[in-house]
């Protein structure tokens, strides 16, 4: 097998309850006008709800990529986050703090669900949001994968030791947002699902492990993404033996008390 390519696990993700601020670096101009100033820039605002690009950071202060900038929420937490003092992250032990639960019941309320309620069914918890993520490299199709900086170094320990092996793991997805996890619930309604069908396959916005960054779905070439036929890969076989030791566990087993699908693609990351 050809080398595992070196990604410094240096590139930060700093988190707010309505806004991303992404590295520039990372995104894909929209238009000529996004391409002159994103390679100006050093990061990019972006809006959890639907990714929109708000505002780029340059030198002088921020250019507004959308015309009522002013009066986007949680903008003022955004410039915040952007002045905070510059974040390291050596050795991947340090904790990046949580989001407060922001507008979740009202996210909930949205689908119907209370969420005292559907945390006694499930015996799901609520998860907030690290307030920053790490860079862990990318998802299969390239995408960058952020996750808590503990999980970020683990994973990648994890996907060398695997490389060694002979055995290729690649990312499919891994933090994810309220809003984002609200997304899916949206489009999958839209395509005539019920809300208890699709409970069956993802948590309740605000009650998935993706959203701490710890959890990741985890793939190999060979195998379709997220389906229980990677149960019968090599890859899976060997994050059954190995996995334990870096600090990853299978969340949804068969039979698992919460009442999602068998995942053997999920796997959660538990710090020291």
């Amino acid at each position: 097998m050809p080398r595992l390519p070196a990604i410094p696990l240096k590139t930060v993700l700093r988190n707010t309850a309505e806004i991303e601020l992404w590295p520039a670096a990372l995104l894909h101009p929209r238009g000529n006008a996004h391409a002159r100033l994103l390679a100006r820039a050093r990061h990019v605002l972006r809006r959890k709800r639907d990714g929109r690009y708000l505002a780029a950071e340059l030198e002088g202060g921020l250019h507004p990529l959308t015309p009522a900038l002013a009066r986007e929420p949680g903008l003022e937490a955004a410039r915040c986050a952007l002045r905070a003092p510059p974040l390291h992250a050596r050795n991947g032990l340090e904790h990046p703090g949580a989001l407060p639960l922001h507008r979740l019941h009202e996210r909930l309320h949205a689908l119907g669900l209370d969420a005292d309620a559907y945390a006694a069914r499930s015996g799901l918890v609520l998860v907030p949001e690290p307030r920053w993520l790490l860079l862990a490299g990318v998802d299969r199709w390239r995408r960058p994968l952020w996750l808590h900086p503990q999980a970020a170094h683990a994973w990648r320990r994890m996907q060398a030791a695997a490389w060694a092996d002979g055995i290729a793991l690649e990312a499919i997805s891994g933090y994810r947002s309220h809003d984002y996890q609200l997304g899916i619930f949206e489009r999958k309604r839209a395509r005539g699902l019920s809300v208890d069908e699709i409970l069956a396959v993802n948590a309740a916005p605000g009650f998935s492990e993706h959203h701490s960054g710890l959890a990741l779905d985890i793939g190999t070439p060979d195998a379709p993404p997220a389906e229980e036929a990677f149960e019968r890969t090599p890859a899976f076989a060997w994050l059954q033996a190995h996995a334990p030791a870096h600090g990853f566990a299978m969340s949804y087993p068969r039979g698992n008390p919460h009442g999602i699908v068998y995942e053997p693609w999920h796997w959660r990351f538990t710090p020291a």
